[in-house]
C-alpha cells in the first residue's frame, strides 16, 4: 500500500507527482530543487541551493517519520560538474558515515536551478 507524504515545509509538486511515497518500509522522495517553500524563491550559488534542496528533502522525510540518517540512496543532478566541490561540502553537513550510496550526474535543469536531489530512505524495523 502506498502512503502519500505531503508537507508545506517543502515546495508543492508542479506536476502529477507526489513529494514522497511511503511503502514497503521505505520512503521515496521526489526530486527536490532549491525553492524555498515560504518565499517561492531560489537562493543563489551552489552552496545555498544545495542547502535549501536538502532542507526540502529533510522536511519530506520528517513528515514521513524518517530522518536524513535513514537515507540509503541519493541521486544528484548538477547543471555544472564544476560545482561538485561546493555541493559536496554542503552535502556533508546533512549526512554522516556510513554515507548513502550516491549517483551524481550533469543535467539540464529548469531556470536558475543548479541542483536537484531525490532520495530513498530505509525505515527502521
Amino acid at each position: 500500500m502506498k502512503e502519500v507524504i505531503r508537507t508545506n515545509k517543502a515546495p508543492a509538486p508542479v506536476g502529477p507527482y507526489s513529494q514522497g511515497i511511503k511503502t514497503g518500509g521505505r520512503i521515496y522522495v521526489a526530486g527536490q530543487g532549491p525553492v524555498n517553500p515560504e518565499t517561492g524563491k531560489m537562493p543563489e550559488g551552489i552552496a545555498e541551493q544545495t542547502r535549501q534542496t536538502l532542507n526540502n528533502v529533510k522536511a519530506i522525510l520528517e513528515e514521513g517519520g524518517a530522518s536524513m540518517e535513514h537515507v540509503v540512496k541519493a541521486t544528484v543532478h548538477l547543471t555544472d560538474l564544476g560545482n561538485f566541490k561546493g555541493f559536496n561540502e554542503v552535502y556533508r553537513e546533512f549526512f554522516s558515515e556510513p554515507y548513502p550510496v550516491r549517483t551524481t550526474v550533469k543535467s539540464g535543469l529548469l531556470g536558475e536551478m543548479l541542483v536537484e536531489i531525490d532520495v530513498i530512505a530505509e525505515l527502521d524495523d
